[in-house]
C-alpha cells in the first residue's frame, strides 16, 4: 500500500507540474514584467561589448532575448560584473537582478547565504583551469607549488576545481602563499612576477602566446571534477510572479544553445566569443579541442553536473567557504528546462552524462 500511495503521489506532482507549466500562457497575460535584468559574473570587453565561453554569450550577442520580450515591450537589460560571482551575489542580495549566469561555487555560497535563487539550466560547463608560471619559472607541477606566492580569484567557480586539484597533489590553499587577484591584475602580477604562478581559465593563453608565461597545467584531458561548471538562475521572487516570462526566458535561451552545439557553427561560435577579447579565435579551437560542442555547452542538469554541485557543497563546506549546507536537489529547478526541451522537440539533443561524467 505504502508503494501505491508513493506512485499515486507522484503522479499527482507530476500532473500539478504539468498544468502548472501549461497555464503560463494565461499568466503571461496578468503579470508583465517591464524589465528583465541579467547579471553576468564576468565584465564586458571589447567593442561591441561582449563576453565568452557560454551559449549565453551567443545570445547575448544575437539579442536573442530582447528579440523574444520586444512586442511585449519588455526591456531586457544585461549587467557585466568585473567582480564575478562574488559582485554578482551582491547585486541579488540587493534586488537588482532577477536572472544570473554564474558558477557554482558563487552561486553556492550565495545560496548558503540565504539568496533565494533557483538553478534553472546550465550553460558552459566542464571549462578548463589552467596554472601560469613566468617562463623561466622552476616550477614544473602542482606539487612544485608548495610555499609559492600563487594567485587564484577566490569566490569563484575556479577555486573549488583548484582546491580538489591541490588535494589531489597533497596540498590545500594554506600550503600556498595564496594571493586573491582578480583575473587582470592576476595576469598583471604574472607579468611583473609579482606571484610566481596564476591559476586561471583561457586567457592565460594569450599570455603566453606574447611570451609572458609558461601553461605549467591544464585540466584538459584530466578528470572532469577539475573543470569549472556554469549555470543560469533566477530569484525566486521572479519565478513564482513571471513563471510565463521564466519560461519564455529559457526556451529562447535553449534556442541558441541548440544552435551554438551544432559543430557546424564551431568557428562562428568560436569567432563571436573572440570579439570580447580575452582570447583569439585560435586559442578557443585549442582550449575546445577534442571536446564537443553539445558537451561543453549543453544546459542539462544531468547525473554528472547534478553530482558536481553536490559534491561542491560538501567541499565548499568542508573548506570552510560557507557555514552550512543545503539540499541541491530542491535548489535545482528542472521544470522549466524540461517543459522547454519538450515544447521545442530537444528532449534527446543533448547527450545526458552519469555521475563519473561517462555517456
Amino acid at each position: 500500500m505504502k508503494q501505491e500511495r508513493r506512485a499515486a503521489i507522484r503522479t499527482l506532482a507530476s500532473l500539478a507540474a504539468g498544468i502548472a507549466l501549461a497555464g503560463y500562457g494565461s499568466l503571461a497575460m496578468a503579470a508583465t514584467p517591464e524589465v528583465i535584468r541579467i547579471g553576468v559574473a564576468q565584465p564586458a570587453t571589447g567593442n561591441p561589448p561582449a563576453f565568452a565561453n557560454s551559449s549565453m554569450a551567443i545570445a547575448h550577442s544575437k539579442r536573442a532575448l530582447e528579440e523574444e520580450f520586444a512586442a511585449d515591450n519588455v526591456k531586457v537589460e544585461w549587467y557585466f560584473f568585473k567582480g564575478a560571482g562574488p559582485a554578482v551575489n551582491e547585486a541579488l542580495s540587493n534586488k537588482q537582478l532577477d536572472f544570473a549566469f554564474q558558477g557554482d561555487l558563487p552561486s553556492i555560497i550565495g545560496r548558503a547565504a540565504g539568496l533565494k535563487t533557483k538553478l534553472i539550466f546550465a550553460t558552459g560547463v566542464r571549462g578548463n583551469i589552467y596554472l601560469a608560471t613566468p617562463p623561466d619559472s622552476a616550477i614544473r607541477t602542482i606539487k612544485d607549488l608548495r610555499g609559492k606566492r600563487v594567485a587564484i580569484f577566490k569566490g569563484t567557480n575556479a577555486q573549488l576545481p583548484i582546491d580538489r586539484l591541490l588535494a589531489a597533489h597533497g596540498l590545500t590553499e594554506r600550503d600556498l602563499r595564496v594571493v586573491n587577484l582578480d583575473t587582470a591584475t592576476a595576469q598583471a602580477a604574472l607579468t611583473t612576477k609579482d606571484v610566481d604562478a596564476v591559476f586561471g581559465s583561457y586567457e592565460l593563453l594569450k599570455l603566453r602566446d606574447k611570451g609572458a608565461a609558461r601553461i605549467a597545467y591544464t585540466s584538459k584531458g584530466d578528470s572532469p571534477i577539475f573543470t569549472r561548471q556554469g549555470h543560469v538562475l533566477v530569484t525566486e521572487e521572479f519565478a513564482a510572479k513571471y513563471p510565463a516570462h521564466t519560461l519564455r526566458f529559457v526556451k529562447a535561451a535553449l534556442k541558441v544553445a541548440r544552435w551554438s552545439s551544432e559543430e557546424a557553427n564551431r568557428d562562428e561560435v568560436f569567432r563571436t566569443w573572440a570579439r570580447a577579447n580575452t582570447a583569439s579565435f585560435e586559442h578557443w579551437k585549442e582550449d575546445y579541442d577534442g571536446q564537443p560542442l553539445r558537451v561543453r555547452l549543453s544546459p542539462l542538469f544531468d547525473p554528472f553536473l547534478t553530482q558536481r554541485y553536490k559534491d561542491a557543497v560538501e567541499h565548499a563546506y568542508e573548506f570552510k567557504l560557507i557555514r552550512s549546507k543545503f539540499d541541491v536537489d530542491k535548489w535545482i529547478d528542472r521544470s522549466f528546462l524540461n517543459a522547454a526541451l519538450k515544447e521545442l522537440k530537444l528532449e534527446t539533443y543533448w547527450p545526458v552524462h552519469q555521475a563519473d561524467g561517462v555517456h
